[in-house]
């Protein structure tokens, strides 16, 4: 029996909630004030069998907040726990290097996870990341600029990529 922890906290943009194993992993997170939302996107095999509320996650918690107010390398070091095929798995941990305020293209995110000719692959790697934010797919734009699909809304992702914007230019 696996328990897993949950929480959510206001942030400016939309309540938050995140999904965490007892060692502090992230596994599933969105602006969304409701879990049910959460648990569908996290893989069988690491899906807890129990979920227990928490006010705060600690070191989680701690980066939410810390990244909402504008130091958003906060969540860098946070652990994330997602399972899938090879290449989402790398397509995941690429998503995390995008550096803040420097979104990337899905093609641009295709060439970067190492198979350039795989757009479609790498937005379904977007679709598919359950740790949103500690994951930051919003950081996938279409060519041109335009946003593109996110799970938690256009007007979040919007939200986060001028939050992001303007913290780096401080």
């Amino acid at each position: 029996m696996s328990i897993a922890y949950w929480s959510t906290m206001d942030t400016p943009v939309a309540p938050f909630t995140a999904v965490v194993t007892g060692d502090g992993a992230v596994l599933a997170a969105g602006w969304t004030s409701d879990v049910d939302d959460l648990t569908p996107q996290i893989a069988p095999g690491l899906r807890p069998s129990e979920l227990r509320q928490r006010r705060d996650l600690g070191p989680v918690s701690a980066a939410v907040r810390k990244y909402h107010t504008g130091e958003l390398a906060a969540i860098d070091e946070i652990p994330v726990r997602q399972a899938s095929g090879e290449f989402l798995t790398h397509a995941w941990d690429v998503l995390r290097k995008v550096p803040p305020g420097d979104p990337v293209t899905y093609r641009d995110y295709a060439a970067l996870a190492g198979r350039p000719a795989a757009i479609r692959a790498a937005a379904s790697a977007c679709a598919r990341n359950a740790a949103a934010l500690f994951v930051p797919c919003h950081r996938v734009v279409r060519v041109g600029g335009a946003m593109g699909g996110f799970r938690w809304g256009v007007d979040v992702k919007r939200w986060l990529l001028a939050h992001e914007a303007r913290s780096v230019a401080r």
